[in-house]
C-alpha cells in the first residue's frame, strides 16, 4: 500500500512518512478545533450540530493541513494536493501551468 502511494505521489520513503504524519496531525487538529468551536456555539439540535460540524471540518481541514505541513517541509506537496481537490470539487479554477 505504501509503495503504491510512493509511486502515485512520486515521493521517497521519508517524504511519504512526513506526508502521512502531516495528514494525521492536521486531521487531529481539525477535530480538536472544530469541537472547541462547536462547544462555544452550544448548538442543541443534533441534526443542526452535525451539519455545522461537517461544514467546519470541511473548512478547517485544508487550513490545518497547510499549517502543519510547513514545519514538516511538505508545504509544496500539500498546496498542490489541496488545489487538486479544489479543482475536482469545482471550488478552484484550474489553470494552465
Amino acid at each position: 500500500m505504501f509503495e503504491q502511494l510512493q509511486k502515485k505521489w512520486k515521493v521517497g520513503a521519508l517524504q511519504l512518512g512526513l506526508i502521512i504524519g502531516t495528514f494525521a496531525i492536521g486531521g487531529s487538529a481539525t477535530g480538536l478545533v472544530a469541537k472547541k468551536i462547536m462547544n462555544a456555539l452550544s448548538v442543541q439540535q443534533d441534526w443542526l450540530w452535525a451539519i455545522i460540524y461537517i461544514l467546519l471540518i470541511t473548512i478547517i481541514w485544508p487550513l490545518a493541513v497547510l499549517i502543519v505541513s510547513i514545519p514538516f517541509g511538505q508545504f509544496p506537496f500539500f498546496s498542490r494536493y489541496i488545489r487538486k481537490i479544489g479543482v475536482k470539487m469545482g471550488v478552484v479554477n484550474s489553470r494552465e501551468s
